[in-house]
């Protein structure tokens, strides 16, 4: 499996929302982490 085309930024604050290593974000497959960003987008517009 090849690593997510995502660029440096991207997984930088990807890393930083979801606590996780930057390290797993770029081997994380992609349809699991569509699945957190999700997540992570319904987190916040329940607190705002």
């Amino acid at each position: 499996m090849r690593p997510l085309q995502i660029s440096a930024e991207t997984a930088q604050k990807l890393s930083k929302s979801l606590n996780v290593p930057i390290e797993q974000i770029m081997h994380m497959p992609q349809h699991i982490l569509l699945a957190k960003l999700a997540e992570l987008e319904k987190q916040e517009n329940n607190e705002g």
